[in-house]
């Protein structure tokens, strides 16, 4: 009796060890990513608002026949915003708990632990529901059989096909949203457990001409309408993640000329402490040929005299010549495969 006691206890422990492991990948706080703070990606917002949005807010249209998709598959290009989207999924999604999972965080040294922590998750995704259970990068998770695949590998496997189907169970009220970069590699009944399977691109020249304009945000600068669009056009190939990284270089680049600058000229301007008064004794980075150029280093400039450095031109087309797509063409050919043989554009 003692015995059986204690195996019990043991178990609940464990149970609430893995219980615990799982809280921690919860999103508690609602990300705040809207659908509007998202470029592009228009079909993939209207399938995930028709998969998660609809059906919590008007369930009486979904019954009968007409039932809510239970997995959706977010494949294409890193850097393309699945994640992101997963976000907005979430905070657009009024009441229902979000799960976000990484990978890492269902594979465990422990022999036996994945499979468990596979069937905890989808659980407490039930006895949350409505809920939506993100996992990224699902292809290390579910990767397609071969022959040195060990043994736990197949049993973390086995366990998700089962989950999935809901085996003695019902799964209504439960999203399952995976993420890959590259499809190829999930297992072919996982590919077929989802449901839908919807292509996330490179974005196309419009939005990449929004995302240049939200990574620059209110950022102080000279860009005009054609410069964006100069930027979106020699920007082709490249992924939402690689634009980010360019701004950001591009941000950097009025820094790096006050860094290195051996002049200064005073300038009038908005002051740094009241955007409002305009005062006349700022100093500015410039050339030892200006007139008015005073030998100077950046460190002998006051902190309250230093005039606004806007972003130009000239900083983003350095930072464009110097920032490559990460994104690699053979990659895309075999995305581009997938989506014909079993996906749909977003």
């Amino acid at each position: 009796m003692k015995e059986e006691n204690s195996e019990s206890d043991s178990e609940d422990a464990q149970s609430k060890q893995l219980n615990s492991k799982l809280n921690d990948a919860i999103v508690i706080e609602k990300p705040n990513v809207k659908w509007d703070d998202i470029a592009g990606l228009e079909g993939a917002k209207e399938a995930l608002k028709e998969a998660v949005i609809l059906p919590i807010k008007f369930p009486q249209l979904f019954t009968g026949k007409r039932t809510p998709w239970k997995a959706i598959l977010l494949f294409g290009p890193p850097g393309t915003g699945k994640s992101y989207i997963a976000k907005a999924v979430a905070t657009e999604a009024d009441n229902s708990t979000f799960f976000s999972v990484s990978s890492s965080d269902l594979v465990s040294k422990w022999l036996g632990e994945s499979e468990k922590l596979v069937k905890n998750l989808f659980q407490m995704a039930r006895d949350k529901k409505p809920s939506i259970v993100f996992i990224d990068e699902i292809d290390s998770l579910c990767s397609s059989r071969s022959d040195n695949e060990s043994e736990a590998a197949r049993r973390i496997k086995t366990e998700f096909l089962k989950q999935m189907d809901g085996v003695g169970v019902h799964n209504d009220g439960v999203l399952i949203l995976g993420a890959t970069n590259i499809p190829w590699g999930l297992d072919s009944a996982i590919i077929r457990r989802f449901e839908k399977r919807i292509y996330i691109p490179l974005p196309e020249l419009e939005a990449r001409k929004e995302m240049f304009k939200m990574n620059v945000g209110s950022t102080v600068n000279t860009l005009t309408d054609r410069d964006y669009r100069e930027l979106a056009e020699k920007s082709d190939g490249y992924s939402g993640a690689d634009i980010a990284i360019l701004v950001r270089d591009a941000l950097m680049q009025p820094i790096r000329k006050l860094q290195s600058a051996t002049h200064f000229k005073r300038i009038s301007g908005p002051s740094p402490e009241n955007p409002n008064v305009i005062v006349h004794d700022l100093l500015s980075p410039c050339s030892p040929g200006d007139s008015g150029a005073m030998p100077m280093s950046w460190t002998d400039v006051p902190t309250d005299k230093l005039a606004e450095l806007p972003l130009s031109m000239n900083d983003m087309r350095r930072s464009l010549m110097n920032t490559k797509p990460a994104v690699n063409r053979d990659d895309l050919v075999r995305l581009e495969k997938f989506k014909d043989g079993y996906g749909q554009d977003a």
